[in-house]
């Protein structure tokens, strides 16, 4: 059942940012979100979270979450990675997957999985976090939140920034997380990245999502990406 919004509405204090979202991640899909900035992209992340009250529907795996505390909501099978990382940067690589995992317990067979994911954070585990390269640090803090078993992964930009071989690196952890079942939901701006990993493109406006396309509906030329994006 992955994750369904209905009617979705929240903003910052006075300032409505998000009105009426309507929006569907599958499992088993990577759902990109795209939009200018200012848009709402990072605001429907924060509000699926818990981090921002609002009004309407947020239902995972078909319970409903919006209004939970948020250091509930993860426990319904959401993770977020925000853009920015915000790793523990004096803790090493293990310490932070541990952190990740207190919620589940940290079985070793769930850290196991995610550095098969991820292989160069098992050469890396004893190394303290804010040493690792850009790269690196992007890597640890998706399986950090991979170690919350999540049926729905929210990505913020996860590529930004970062060179073309650990691009290809977080692409591959993203078809792998996608033929599991889990239901990726990834902003990304990038029109290039977005139609080598999405199955669907939310393009946001103005708090909304305005059109929901298929990705193999669209070519980097598409009329979306200079209508939403700007590209």
């Amino acid at each position: 059942m992955g994750l369904e919004i209905a009617g979705l509405s929240a903003g910052y204090g006075p300032v409505t940012v998000l009105r009426g979202v309507d929006f569907t991640a599958r499992p088993g899909e990577v759902t990109c979100i795209m939009g200018r900035n200012g848009a709402g992209k990072t605001t429907l992340m924060k509000a699926i979270m818990g981090l921002l009250p609002g009004t309407g529907s947020v239902r995972v795996a078909g319970v409903e979450v919006l209004g939970l505390p948020a250091h509930r909501v993860p426990g319904h099978g959401l993770a977020w990675v925000p853009q920015g990382r915000r790793l523990f940067g004096p803790l090493t690589v293990a310490e932070n997957l541990e952190i990740g995992g207190l919620l589940r317990g940290n079985r070793p067979e769930i850290r196991a999985h995610v550095l098969r994911l991820f292989p160069r954070l098992g050469e890396r585990l004893g190394q303290v976090a804010a040493t690792l390269s850009g790269g690196e640090q992007q890597m640890l803090a998706i399986a950090r939140a991979l170690c919350l078993e999540p049926k729905v992964l929210l990505l913020d930009e996860p590529t930004e920034g970062l060179q073309p071989s650990m691009i290809a690196l977080i692409r591959d952890a993203v078809g792998q997380l996608r033929a599991e079942g889990v239901a990726v939901v990834l902003v990304e701006q990038r029109v290039e990245a977005v139609l080598k990993m999405a199955d669907r493109v939310a393009f946001m406006a103005h708090g909304r999502v305005a059109e929901m396309v298929s990705a193999a509906d669209l070519a980097p030329g598409a009329r979306q990406f200079a209508e939403f994006v700007g590209v």
